[in-house]
Protein backbone atom coordinates (compact mmCIF):
# COMPACT_ATOMS: atom_id res chain seq x y z
CA UNK A 1 0.00 0.00 0.00
CA UNK A 2 1.53 3.28 -0.98
CA UNK A 3 2.20 6.08 1.65
CA UNK A 4 -1.41 7.34 2.79
CA UNK A 5 -0.02 10.62 2.66
CA UNK A 6 1.73 10.85 -0.82
CA UNK A 7 -2.03 9.50 -1.95
CA UNK A 8 -3.71 12.05 -0.48
CA UNK A 9 -1.19 14.96 -1.79
CA UNK A 10 -1.50 13.66 -5.38
CA UNK A 11 -5.54 13.62 -5.28
CA UNK A 12 -5.04 17.11 -3.91
CA UNK A 13 -3.09 18.29 -6.82
CA UNK A 14 -5.74 15.96 -9.56
CA UNK A 15 -8.76 18.39 -7.83
CA UNK A 16 -7.02 21.14 -8.59
CA UNK A 17 -6.45 20.33 -12.03
CA UNK A 18 -10.30 19.55 -12.47
CA UNK A 19 -11.37 22.77 -11.32
CA UNK A 20 -8.46 24.79 -13.15
CA UNK A 21 -8.66 22.74 -16.87
CA UNK A 22 -9.58 25.98 -18.35
CA UNK A 23 -6.97 28.01 -16.38
CA UNK A 24 -3.08 28.25 -16.89
CA UNK A 25 -1.51 26.07 -14.67
CA UNK A 26 2.08 25.28 -13.36
CA UNK A 27 4.55 22.87 -11.57
CA UNK A 28 4.51 25.81 -8.54
CA UNK A 29 0.89 25.86 -8.11
CA UNK A 30 0.59 21.94 -7.86
CA UNK A 31 3.16 21.64 -5.91
CA UNK A 32 1.27 24.46 -3.35
CA UNK A 33 -1.81 22.39 -3.16
CA UNK A 34 0.35 18.90 -2.48
CA UNK A 35 2.41 20.81 0.05
CA UNK A 36 5.75 19.15 -1.42
CA UNK A 37 8.56 21.34 -3.28
CA UNK A 38 8.30 21.04 -6.75
CA UNK A 39 10.36 18.25 -7.32
CA UNK A 40 9.03 15.83 -5.08
CA UNK A 41 5.16 16.76 -6.47
CA UNK A 42 6.02 15.85 -9.76
CA UNK A 43 7.81 12.77 -8.63
CA UNK A 44 5.13 10.97 -6.73
CA UNK A 45 2.62 12.31 -9.17
CA UNK A 46 4.14 10.35 -11.90
CA UNK A 47 4.85 7.76 -9.55
CA UNK A 48 0.93 7.42 -8.94
CA UNK A 49 -0.80 8.42 -11.76
CA UNK A 50 1.81 7.18 -14.64
CA UNK A 51 1.66 10.52 -16.60
CA UNK A 52 3.85 13.14 -15.35
CA UNK A 53 1.85 16.27 -13.90
CA UNK A 54 1.67 18.46 -17.56
CA UNK A 55 1.02 14.62 -19.81
CA UNK A 56 -2.06 14.12 -17.46
CA UNK A 57 -3.51 18.18 -18.00
CA UNK A 58 -2.54 18.13 -21.95
CA UNK A 59 -4.80 14.32 -21.86
CA UNK A 60 -7.55 15.65 -19.41
CA UNK A 61 -7.60 19.14 -21.43
CA UNK A 62 -7.98 16.77 -24.66
CA UNK A 63 -10.60 14.80 -22.86
CA UNK A 64 -12.71 17.62 -22.01
CA UNK A 65 -12.18 19.31 -25.86
CA UNK A 66 -13.41 16.73 -27.46
CA UNK A 67 -16.70 16.24 -24.92
CA UNK A 68 -17.14 19.66 -25.82
CA UNK A 69 -16.73 19.34 -29.64
CA UNK A 70 -19.09 16.37 -29.70
CA UNK A 71 -21.58 18.30 -26.89
CA UNK A 72 -21.75 21.84 -29.17
CA UNK A 73 -23.90 21.54 -32.70
CA UNK A 74 -21.29 23.78 -34.37
CA UNK A 75 -18.38 24.19 -32.64
CA UNK A 76 -15.44 26.77 -33.46
CA UNK A 77 -12.44 24.97 -33.32
CA UNK A 78 -10.23 28.07 -32.13
CA UNK A 79 -12.38 29.13 -29.23
CA UNK A 80 -12.41 25.32 -27.92
CA UNK A 81 -8.46 25.24 -28.67
CA UNK A 82 -8.39 28.62 -26.28
CA UNK A 83 -10.91 27.35 -23.87
CA UNK A 84 -8.47 24.37 -22.82
CA UNK A 85 -5.47 26.92 -22.75
CA UNK A 86 -3.95 25.89 -26.42
CA UNK A 87 -2.27 28.88 -28.18
CA UNK A 88 -3.19 28.41 -31.62
CA UNK A 89 -5.78 26.39 -33.36
CA UNK A 90 -2.71 24.54 -35.07
CA UNK A 91 -0.81 23.30 -32.09
CA UNK A 92 -4.30 22.47 -30.88
CA UNK A 93 -5.23 20.35 -33.51
CA UNK A 94 -1.82 18.69 -33.83
CA UNK A 95 -2.67 17.78 -30.14
CA UNK A 96 -5.94 16.53 -30.81
CA UNK A 97 -4.94 14.22 -34.49
CA UNK A 98 -1.68 12.54 -32.06
CA UNK A 99 -3.78 11.71 -28.73
CA UNK A 100 -7.11 10.57 -30.53
CA UNK A 101 -5.78 9.74 -34.41
CA UNK A 102 -8.20 12.46 -36.11
CA UNK A 103 -8.52 15.79 -36.21
CA UNK A 104 -10.75 18.36 -34.25
CA UNK A 105 -12.59 19.60 -37.26
CA UNK A 106 -13.08 16.14 -38.62
CA UNK A 107 -14.18 14.91 -35.05
CA UNK A 108 -16.90 17.46 -34.89
CA UNK A 109 -18.29 17.31 -38.32
CA UNK A 110 -18.82 13.88 -38.19
CA UNK A 111 -20.25 13.51 -34.71
CA UNK A 112 -21.09 9.82 -33.54
CA UNK A 113 -18.43 7.83 -35.97
CA UNK A 114 -15.79 8.31 -33.89
CA UNK A 115 -14.94 6.15 -30.66
CA UNK A 116 -12.43 8.01 -28.64
CA UNK A 117 -10.26 6.85 -26.03
CA UNK A 118 -10.91 9.49 -23.65
CA UNK A 119 -8.88 9.82 -20.27
CA UNK A 120 -11.33 9.82 -17.14
CA UNK A 121 -9.00 8.83 -14.23
CA UNK A 122 -9.91 7.89 -11.32
CA UNK A 123 -9.28 9.61 -7.87
CA UNK A 124 -6.53 8.09 -5.73
CA UNK A 125 -8.27 8.25 -2.84
CA UNK A 126 -10.90 5.92 -4.06
CA UNK A 127 -8.70 3.37 -5.47
CA UNK A 128 -6.40 3.23 -2.60
CA UNK A 129 -9.21 2.46 -0.25
CA UNK A 130 -10.68 0.13 -2.62
CA UNK A 131 -7.19 -2.02 -2.41
CA UNK A 132 -6.98 -1.50 1.36
CA UNK A 133 -10.28 -2.79 2.22
CA UNK A 134 -10.32 -5.45 -1.12
CA UNK A 135 -8.73 -8.59 0.47
CA UNK A 136 -11.49 -8.71 2.74
CA UNK A 137 -14.43 -7.87 1.39
CA UNK A 138 -13.95 -8.95 -2.33
CA UNK A 139 -13.71 -12.54 -4.08
CA UNK A 140 -10.61 -14.12 -4.16
CA UNK A 141 -11.04 -15.31 -7.79
CA UNK A 142 -11.38 -11.05 -8.66
CA UNK A 143 -8.02 -8.99 -9.48
CA UNK A 144 -8.82 -6.39 -6.96
CA UNK A 145 -5.94 -4.61 -7.37
CA UNK A 146 -7.57 -2.49 -10.60
CA UNK A 147 -11.03 -1.88 -9.54
CA UNK A 148 -11.52 2.01 -9.56
CA UNK A 149 -14.08 3.06 -7.32
CA UNK A 150 -15.46 6.95 -7.64
CA UNK A 151 -18.88 8.78 -6.62
CA UNK A 152 -20.37 11.39 -9.34
CA UNK A 153 -23.49 13.44 -9.01
CA UNK A 154 -25.89 13.58 -11.91
CA UNK A 155 -28.02 16.45 -12.42
CA UNK A 156 -31.66 16.15 -13.41
CA UNK A 157 -31.63 15.35 -17.00
CA UNK A 158 -33.78 13.32 -19.89
CA UNK A 159 -32.87 10.19 -21.33
CA UNK A 160 -33.90 9.23 -24.53
CA UNK A 161 -34.69 5.23 -24.59
CA UNK A 162 -36.08 2.34 -26.01
CA UNK A 163 -37.88 0.14 -23.84
CA UNK A 164 -38.31 -3.91 -24.38
CA UNK A 165 -40.34 -6.21 -23.63
CA UNK A 166 -39.36 -8.51 -20.79
CA UNK A 167 -35.48 -8.19 -21.33
CA UNK A 168 -33.35 -8.27 -17.77
CA UNK A 169 -30.00 -8.10 -19.86
CA UNK A 170 -28.20 -7.32 -22.82
CA UNK A 171 -29.05 -10.82 -25.19
CA UNK A 172 -32.60 -10.64 -23.99
CA UNK A 173 -32.59 -6.78 -25.01
CA UNK A 174 -31.27 -7.97 -28.68
CA UNK A 175 -33.70 -11.06 -29.04
CA UNK A 176 -36.30 -8.13 -28.37
CA UNK A 177 -35.71 -4.79 -29.93
CA UNK A 178 -32.19 -5.97 -32.10
CA UNK A 179 -28.92 -4.92 -31.74
CA UNK A 180 -28.45 -2.00 -33.61
CA UNK A 181 -29.89 0.54 -30.97
CA UNK A 182 -26.55 1.72 -29.84
CA UNK A 183 -25.85 2.89 -33.64
CA UNK A 184 -29.21 4.98 -33.58
CA UNK A 185 -28.37 6.05 -29.88
CA UNK A 186 -24.78 7.80 -30.48
CA UNK A 187 -25.80 9.62 -33.85
CA UNK A 188 -28.00 11.60 -31.12
CA UNK A 189 -25.91 15.01 -31.26
CA UNK A 190 -27.22 16.49 -28.21
CA UNK A 191 -25.90 13.55 -25.97
CA UNK A 192 -23.96 14.79 -23.07
CA UNK A 193 -22.27 11.27 -22.71
CA UNK A 194 -21.85 8.08 -24.46
CA UNK A 195 -25.01 5.69 -24.79
CA UNK A 196 -25.82 3.25 -21.71
CA UNK A 197 -27.77 0.09 -21.09
CA UNK A 198 -29.65 0.76 -17.94
CA UNK A 199 -31.45 -1.12 -15.50
CA UNK A 200 -34.94 0.82 -14.57
CA UNK A 201 -36.18 0.56 -10.98
CA UNK A 202 -39.94 0.24 -11.23
CA UNK A 203 -40.90 3.62 -10.86
CA UNK A 204 -39.11 4.04 -14.23
CA UNK A 205 -41.16 1.53 -16.29
CA UNK A 206 -44.49 1.27 -17.86
CA UNK A 207 -46.74 -1.24 -17.49
CA UNK A 208 -45.50 -4.47 -20.01
CA UNK A 209 -42.32 -3.07 -20.37
CA UNK A 210 -38.61 -4.28 -19.55
CA UNK A 211 -36.52 -3.92 -16.80
CA UNK A 212 -33.69 -3.79 -19.41
CA UNK A 213 -33.58 -0.87 -21.72
CA UNK A 214 -30.99 1.17 -23.97
CA UNK A 215 -30.65 5.14 -23.98
CA UNK A 216 -28.29 8.10 -23.81
CA UNK A 217 -28.54 11.17 -21.40
CA UNK A 218 -29.31 14.50 -23.06
CA UNK A 219 -30.19 17.77 -21.06
CA UNK A 220 -33.11 18.86 -19.22
CA UNK A 221 -33.95 21.25 -22.31
CA UNK A 222 -33.80 18.92 -24.76
CA UNK A 223 -36.53 19.53 -27.63
CA UNK A 224 -34.81 17.89 -30.13
CA UNK A 225 -35.90 14.79 -33.02
CA UNK A 226 -36.60 11.55 -31.35
CA UNK A 227 -36.17 8.62 -33.16
CA UNK A 228 -39.04 6.30 -34.24
CA UNK A 229 -40.17 4.08 -31.62
CA UNK A 230 -38.02 5.86 -28.85
CA UNK A 231 -39.28 7.75 -25.85
CA UNK A 232 -37.64 10.47 -23.66
CA UNK A 233 -37.66 10.35 -19.82
CA UNK A 234 -36.62 12.77 -17.37
CA UNK A 235 -34.39 11.50 -14.56
CA UNK A 236 -34.01 13.10 -11.61
CA UNK A 237 -31.02 14.14 -10.45
CA UNK A 238 -29.00 11.39 -7.72
CA UNK A 239 -25.64 10.46 -7.23
CA UNK A 240 -23.93 7.46 -8.53
CA UNK A 241 -21.24 4.87 -7.30
CA UNK A 242 -19.25 4.08 -10.08
CA UNK A 243 -17.28 0.74 -10.80
CA UNK A 244 -14.26 0.58 -13.38
CA UNK A 245 -12.17 -2.51 -14.27
CA UNK A 246 -9.35 -3.36 -15.38
CA UNK A 247 -8.21 -3.09 -19.36
CA UNK A 248 -8.95 -6.74 -20.77
CA UNK A 249 -8.97 -8.85 -23.95
CA UNK A 250 -11.88 -7.44 -26.08
CA UNK A 251 -13.20 -11.26 -26.29
CA UNK A 252 -12.85 -11.91 -22.59
CA UNK A 253 -15.43 -9.42 -21.91
CA UNK A 254 -17.95 -11.69 -20.32
CA UNK A 255 -15.31 -12.78 -17.70
CA UNK A 256 -14.40 -8.43 -17.26
CA UNK A 257 -18.42 -8.14 -16.66
CA UNK A 258 -18.79 -11.18 -13.96
CA UNK A 259 -15.74 -10.07 -12.17
CA UNK A 260 -16.94 -6.69 -11.72
CA UNK A 261 -20.32 -8.00 -10.35
CA UNK A 262 -18.71 -9.84 -7.92
CA UNK A 263 -16.69 -6.94 -6.39
CA UNK A 264 -20.42 -4.89 -6.85
CA UNK A 265 -22.13 -7.52 -5.22
CA UNK A 266 -19.90 -7.66 -2.06
CA UNK A 267 -19.15 -3.89 -1.50
CA UNK A 268 -20.07 -2.17 1.22
CA UNK A 269 -21.26 1.40 0.29
CA UNK A 270 -21.84 2.18 3.99
CA UNK A 271 -18.22 2.11 4.78
CA UNK A 272 -17.98 5.33 3.16
CA UNK A 273 -20.95 6.93 4.48
CA UNK A 274 -23.49 5.69 1.70
CA UNK A 275 -26.22 3.26 1.15
CA UNK A 276 -27.26 1.99 -2.53
CA UNK A 277 -30.58 4.13 -3.53
CA UNK A 278 -32.01 1.76 -6.75
CA UNK A 279 -35.25 3.85 -6.24
CA UNK A 280 -33.61 6.70 -7.40
CA UNK A 281 -32.45 6.30 -11.12
CA UNK A 282 -31.44 3.66 -13.44
CA UNK A 283 -28.43 1.32 -12.29
CA UNK A 284 -26.03 1.40 -15.89
CA UNK A 285 -23.08 0.17 -18.23
CA UNK A 286 -21.20 1.60 -20.46
CA UNK A 287 -20.60 -0.71 -23.59
CA UNK A 288 -17.62 -3.24 -22.49
CA UNK A 289 -14.48 -1.72 -24.44
CA UNK A 290 -11.29 -3.40 -23.21
CA UNK A 291 -8.90 -1.02 -23.45
CA UNK A 292 -10.21 0.97 -20.67
CA UNK A 293 -12.35 -2.07 -18.57
CA UNK A 294 -15.32 -2.34 -17.81
CA UNK A 295 -17.76 0.23 -16.33
CA UNK A 296 -20.99 -0.01 -14.24
CA UNK A 297 -22.83 2.82 -12.17
CA UNK A 298 -25.07 2.07 -8.92
CA UNK A 299 -27.42 4.98 -7.29
CA UNK A 300 -26.62 5.65 -3.76
CA UNK A 301 -27.49 8.22 -1.28
CA UNK A 302 -25.69 9.84 1.79
CA UNK A 303 -26.33 8.63 5.34
CA UNK A 304 -27.78 10.75 7.67
CA UNK A 305 -24.85 10.28 10.37
CA UNK A 306 -27.04 11.96 12.94
CA UNK A 307 -30.04 9.15 12.26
Amino acid sequence: MESWEKVLAVQRMQEYIEEHITEPLTLKMLADVACYSPWHAERIFKELTGKSPFAYIRARRLTQAALKLQATETPKIIDVAFDFVFASHEGFTRAFSREFGVSPRRFAQEKGSYELKLFMPSRLRDYYLTLQRGVEQMPKSTNVNTVFVQVVDRPTRKVILKRGVKATHYFEYCEEVGCEIWEILSGIKEALYEPIGMWLPEKFRKPGTSEYAQGVEVPVNFAGNVPKGFEVMELPPCQMMVFQGTPFADEEYEKAIGDLWAVMKSYNPEIYGFCWADEDGPRFQLSPLGYRGYIEARPIRQLNINE
